[in-house]
């Protein structure tokens, strides 16, 4: 699985999720023990600073955060974007559901080159999302792009561990290395899909460097909160 080429990794991830799509949410609750969705609402919860208004999903996949934010009051109209067509099909039968699909406004597109204008939208979700962007650098800026002065960026990411010791070195490595792709093809059917995902943790960031990248990209406020014993992270900038 040769992914140097952004391309060849963006036609894999793309691949992969359709491939997924109908075991995804399963999947992710196995991993995180039903977890990742408190997570959600957590980094929904961080989502709102002032202003209500329109709300832009990224990666957004079968929809879990984007229906968190169509559930706020303050939040008038959810866009949901992936570039995966059977997870967004997911995500509107999983929104119709859940009766908040007049909120939600599914869209096909690339994270890396919005299709919106300028200072589009009041708030910016991303759920387990930018560690599969080819350009996180010109994703994060075409975030800040879109947003409205005041607005508020959240990054829900699994990331390396900030400090080393036992879990860096020996555990959690090895949770990932062996225990994911297992679980994956018992839960999911599909053994490469989640054998990618440990190398995909492996080679992103510390919660401080993707802290700085947001900041570099031209975010204020920059902050953010731990989770799972430091696997996961909540990151929030705001735009100027």
């Amino acid at each position: 699985m040769d992914l140097s080429s952004g391309q060849d990794k963006v036609r894999f991830v793309n691949r992969m999720f359709a491939r997924i799509s109908r075991r995804y949410d399963l999947m992710n609750t196995v991993m995180t023990a039903g977890m990742h969705h408190k997570w959600r609402r957590m980094a929904t919860n961080f989502a709102f600073k002032n202003d209500s208004g329109r709300a832009l999903d990224l990666a957004s996949g079968t929809g879990d955060f984007a229906i968190e934010l169509a559930r706020k009051e303050w939040v008038s109209e959810v866009v949901a974007l992936d570039n995966t067509l059977e997870m967004l099909t997911l995500a509107l039968y999983k929104a119709t559901h859940k009766e908040v699909s007049d909120k939600i406004k599914l869209v096909i597109g690339d994270a890396h080159n919005l299709p919106f204008p300028d200072n589009s939208f009041t708030c910016l979700t991303v759920g387990f999302g930018v560690r599969n962007f080819v350009n996180l650098p010109r994703a994060l800026k075409e975030m800040v792009r879109v947003m409205k002065s005041g607005g508020r960026v959240v990054i829900l990411e699994i990331v390396k561990l900030e400090n080393r010791g036992m879990l860096q070195d020996m555990l959690i490595p090895l949770y990932f290395r062996y225990m994911t792709p297992v679980l994956g093809m018992l839960v999911a059917g599909d053994r490469e899909a989640y054998t990618y995902l440990p190398k995909s943790v492996q080679q992103f960031l510390k919660p401080s460097e993707l802290m700085e990248m947001m900041s570099t990209a031209g975010m204020i406020n920059v902050s953010y909160s731990s989770l799972a014993l430091g696997t996961v992270a909540i990151h929030v900038g705001e735009k100027d």
